[in-house]
């Protein structure tokens, strides 16, 4: 019986690129990436040292990897802070001024952000959140569409040793409540509401609802984005722009431990009650780094595009591909415009599975101006000859 199911998790058939593909990319040969995973595999000290040494630390590691299994700690000792790598190592040169977040929503707005005024703004909310008392280890629950101040919220929780949990824009307020009482998070961030497919999501009355009762949320942060009427309730909620507007810009990062917590990432309970994956500083930051630089082999010209929605592990790595520094990224809910927006931008690297699989890679070929060097797809297994 097994001799008839057909396999797609073992491929041994070979597919080499053209040769002007390779002579560009980082791994040039398939002789070259064997001969990295072998060294990976037997030298990951001096693999992985190698890699972390390309970003900016506070304090240097006494230890690339201490395992006891099923336990591992990355770079032991070390400090160093995820928004200080993915904004301020950039601002001494040139890129200070050029595109981190090409964004469209769904009404058709538009906004650029440049590697300096996404800092800028990174650093002001960072400051809103101390001074609605959020300090390092504290949990913040992220319940935000896929907008810029999404990667703001990150990236400032990030750069204060707050612990953020993204929650996917269409759960309900029981999934809210649910992660609330699993990280005891203190915090959260939403919108009054989202648009999503011609509709408005209400992302704030679904936060009231998740917040009845006895809850451990004591500040709840909200950005007005589709101007639908919402509650506020008095000494717990407040307006983002109106909190804006009593903090400065200035906002070191903090030096971290390596192994301090960054995020909080929950399953979606659809197989049963939700389990959060703790992601640490150090080894998260050099894994999506490597993983960006040559799966992804992103350049600084690229023009990179995450299709996957920030609520989920794949979008929440690479909506913010400044963890290197090589990219730019676009997001937003496209709502059936997928083709037009891939060819307005010129997006050449990709990461998609259901847009793939929902148009076929003909979405890439439809524009000279849009020239795909990077096709990533995640999640379900795609027929290699397809």
């Amino acid at each position: 019986m097994d001799n008839n199911i057909e396999s797609h998790l073992i491929e041994k058939r070979v597919f080499k690129p053209p040769q002007n593909f390779s002579k560009k990319a980082r791994i040039k040969s398939l002789s070259q990436y064997r001969r990295m995973y072998r060294e990976s595999i037997k030298q990951p000290a001096k693999f992985w040292a190698r890699e972390a040494n390309e970003l900016v630390w506070h304090a240097p590691w006494k230890k690339v990897l201490e395992w006891k299994a099923p336990f591992a700690k990355w770079f032991a000792g070390g400090k160093l802070n995820i928004s200080e790598n993915c904004l301020d190592r950039h601002l001494t040169g040139p890129r200070r001024n050029k595109a981190a977040i090409l964004w469209e929503g769904e009404p058709g707005d538009k906004r650029t952000l440049t590697y300096q005024q996404l800092h800028h703004e990174v650093c002001r909310f960072a400051n809103v959140l101390k001074r609605n008392k959020i300090k390092k280890g504290d949990r913040v629950i992220i319940y935000l569409p896929n907008i810029p101040e999404t990667a703001i919220a990150m990236l400032a929780c990030a750069r204060i040793g707050a612990v953020h949990s993204v929650v996917f824009g269409g759960f309900s307020a029981d999934s809210i409540r649910d992660r609330i009482a699993d990280s005891g998070a203190i915090a959260l961030v939403t919108a009054d509401g989202a648009y999503r497919r011609g509709g408005i999501v209400p992302l704030k009355k679904n936060v009231d609802d998740a917040l009845r009762g006895d809850t451990s949320i004591k500040h709840v942060i909200v950005f007005r984005r589709a101007g639908n009427e919402i509650h506020m309730e008095e000494g717990r909620d407040v307006w983002w722009h109106r909190e804006l507007e009593y903090v400065d810009a200035d906002c070191p990062p903090a030096a971290l431990d390596s192994e301090h917590p960054l995020y909080i990432l929950y399953t979606s309970g659809s197989t049963g009650k939700p389990k959060g994956i703790l992601h640490t500083t150090g080894g998260y930051l050099v894994g999506v780094y490597s993983t960006t630089k040559y799966t992804f082999d992103i350049r600084d010209e690229d023009i990179f595009w995450c299709t996957a929605d920030v609520g989920w592990v794949t979008g929440h790595s690479f909506f913010i591909p400044l963890r290197q520094p090589f990219a730019l990224s676009f997001a937003g809910v496209t709502s059936g415009r997928q083709s037009t927006i891939f060819h307005h931008y010129a997006c050449s690297a990709l990461w998609a599975n259901r847009l793939i699989r929902k148009h076929g890679f003909g979405i890439t070929k439809k524009s000279a101006a849009a020239v795909v060097q990077s096709l990533i797809l995640g999640g379900k297994p795609k027929r290699a000859q397809s």
